[in-house]
């Protein structure tokens, strides 16, 4: 697998770009409130299920080298390890 064009800092402002100003309007729905969102940051592609290596292979089967940006629907993070998630939709 080859390595995306972006660094890190640039897939996170454009995957938070991305969700903020286009897709979470239409995303943040009662039936996709806590599945996992995955986001080409390069195409605005995104993919939605509740596993996040199934969202982020589809995305992958289209384009190998593809720069993703993931998030929980509707809380502050993905995954929680020693804390817990928080909600941000209601």
């Amino acid at each position: 697998m080859s390595k995306p064009k972006l660094n890190d800092e640039e897939i996170t402002q454009r995957g938070k770009e991305l969700y903020q100003n286009t897709i979470r309007l239409r995303v943040e729905t009662p039936e996709n409130i806590g599945k996992i969102i995955s986001i080409n940051v390069e195409t605005g592609e995104y993919e939605i299920d509740d596993d996040l290596l199934v969202t982020s292979l589809r995305l992958r089967t289209k384009q190998a080298d593809a720069a993703l940006w993931t998030e929980r629907i509707g809380f502050n993070a993905v995954y929680a390890v020693g804390g817990s998630l928080v909600r941000t939709a209601e």
